[in-house]
């Protein structure tokens, strides 16, 4: 008998447990604005899908997508599981998505979508827990929210105009800033590829270089201060959507080398880069 009332007691206190995570995750949603719990709840469910894939990741049917770039079954139905959410939430916006292309708006809506269901898709097939799910909402050429989620870490970032730029813990959500390093010749410097040309002119005047497989994570690794700067070369809109928000709100920059920072410029340029204030024109000056 006693031994019975240990195991039901050991099951209430997991039971208390677990409702105490989930009122914790409930009162952080609904402290979010609208737009941004419907964001966070949906890159939320996608990547309890695509964590239970990761777990099973040797299983998964993985196509050639070209030129070491791959595109496995868990990221196509990430991206339709993301829409459909999406589209149940706010069924008149637009959607731009690295797999599916482009969905057009109903009702001449000016927002927009932007999804990158695996930004890390190789390292997600060689199981290597560094990507995530990035969700972005333009209004016509700005994105206003932006939602970063690394479903293997738990790691969730997340933005709005004007409001700063946080990543929700278990413990709450944390105000994120920019790195305030001056000194070039100890910057750290992310890289989306190992462009020979970016490391020639930049190695002698830096500290280091880093490259880690996906973009987004990257970037909001800058606006975290963890990285100092990131080099970007010819990005995808969906690679730097959530980073044209979180820099902005951490406090840094994010343009071309020539620094225009409208988001079209953005997706139209041969290299963005993303760093705090003052180091941004000591970059420009190094990479002529």
């Amino acid at each position: 008998m006693a031994e019975l009332r240990g195991k039901i007691s050991l099951a209430e206190r997991r039971r208390a447990s677990y409702e105490r995570a989930e009122t914790r995750e409930r009162q952080r949603l609904t402290s979010l604005s609208t737009i941004l719990n419907v964001m966070v709840s949906s890159v939320q469910k996608a990547g309890r899908s695509l964590l239970r894939d990761f777990g099973e990741v040797g299983q998964l049917q993985v196509r050639d997508k070209g030129a070491g770039d791959f595109v496995s079954d868990a990221d196509i139905k990430t991206e339709r599981l993301l829409i459909e959410l999406l589209q149940q939430a706010r069924p008149d916006y637009a959607v731009i998505s690295e797999e599916c292309g482009k969905i057009e708006a109903k009702n001449e809506s000016p927002y927009t979508w932007i999804i990158d269901p695996i930004d890390g898709t190789t390292n997600f097939i060689h199981a290597f827990p560094y990507f995530a799910i990035s969700l972005a909402l333009k209004h016509l050429d700005e994105i206003i929210a932006a939602v970063l989620f690394n479903p293997v870490t738990n790691e969730l970032y997340y933005a709005e105009k004007g409001q700063g730029f946080f990543m929700m813990t278990a413990t709450g959500n944390k105000r994120m800033r920019i790195s305030g390093r001056t000194d070039l010749k100890s910057a750290l410097i992310g890289l989306n590829n190992k462009e020979v040309g970016i490391c020639e002119k930049l190695e002698s005047k830096i500290g280091s270089f880093r490259h880690f497989g996906s973009s987004s994570l990257e970037l909001a690794a800058v606006a975290s201060g963890q990285l100092d700067a990131v080099l970007l070369t010819k990005p995808p809109i969906w690679d730097i959507a959530t980073a044209a928000l979180f820099i902005k709100e951490a406090g840094g920059r994010i343009a071309t080398l020539s620094g225009k920072t409208a988001l079209h410029d953005l997706a139209d340029a041969d290299i963005v880069l993303a760093t705090n204030l003052t180091l941004f024109p000591k970059m420009q000056k190094a990479m002529k």
